[in-house]
């Protein structure tokens, strides 16, 4: 049964939208969102559709459906504040820049944090690396469709006592607080096509976007993610590269720095409309 693991921090009127990653859940951006909402934001931890139960639910839903959770959950973020960012976390990265893309006057500036478009971090299997872009075929011929990718040690994390914790809630199945320990190939296959839709929109992206990736990523390569986010959007970005962390760096060792690089970066959007309303009225 899925778990509402949803949370929404209220403060001033800029508001945080955080999107958790595939089979993953809220609570891997809320340590991010305490650290906004003691910086002033308004924080609301969405929840995608299908996570936070078991991998029947997440395979009942498809990429699409988990687009139009995030669009709801701006919506309602949207009549706490007056500036909307968003911020996601690998996949969870994906869909904040498709909805910067879709929404240009409502979306301020996004946090793009580990984001994955290719799986070819230094963790994943060789064969798999090559066979991904086999995973929408399968799934529209209907083969291997009850078979799971098994998620691996280091589990993205660097930090061992962390990734204790962690692995011991995923392996135990509870998956509203560490996700689930396996991808389900349906639901690789529905993150294939939500990246093939979504590269052609970067070059969409005219807003701010604080890029943030570590250099030794276990799932998503440094270069082929993030440096590919950067070189396709129009807008102002910033790169930061974070050598402590693996691939979940809201959590990792880092989280500090991923914070308060996002807090930093964001007011400095909120002073640049602030000055820009400022010469509107002059």
């Amino acid at each position: 049964m899925i778990q509402d693991s949803t949370y929404f921090l209220p403060g001033n009127r800029n508001g945080v939208l955080l999107i958790h990653g595939l089979t993953g859940t809220p609570t891997e951006m809320r340590i991010l969102a305490k650290g906004l909402n003691a910086a002033g934001f308004t924080v609301y931890g969405m929840q995608l559709a299908g996570h936070c139960g078991n991998e029947e639910d997440l395979c009942k839903t498809t990429w699409q459906d988990w687009y139009q959770s995030v669009e709801q959950a701006a919506d309602f973020l949207a009549t706490k504040v007056d500036n909307l960012f968003v911020a996601g976390l690998s996949m969870g990265a994906v869909l904040s820049l498709k909805l910067a893309a879709d929404r240009p006057e409502q979306i301020k500036g996004v946090g793009v944090y580990g984001v994955t478009f290719f799986y070819d971090g230094w963790s994943i299997p060789f064969w798999a690396k090559h066979s991904f872009f086999l995973l929408g075929w399968l799934k529209k011929l209907n083969l291997f469709q009850k078979m799971l990718f098994n998620e691996q040690p280091p589990y993205g994390l660097k930090d061992e006592r962390i990734r204790a914790t962690v692995s011991e809630s995923m392996i135990g199945g509870d998956s509203a607080a560490a996700g689930l320990a396996g991808n389900p190939l349906p639901a690789l296959a529905e993150m294939q096509y939500l990246v093939k839709h979504v590269k052609p929109l970067l070059s969409q992206i005219y807003v701010p976007c604080l890029i943030m990736h570590s250099t030794d990523d276990d799932i998503a390569n440094i270069n082929t993610n993030a440096g590919f986010v950067q070189q396709s959007i129009k807008g102002r970005s910033k790169l930061v590269k974070l050598d402590e962390s693996y691939h979940l760096i809201t959590i990792d060792r880092e989280r500090r720095t991923v914070i308060n690089e996002t807090i930093e970066f964001f007011n400095d959007v909120i002073n640049g409309l602030d000055n820009v309303e400022d010469r509107g009225h002059g």
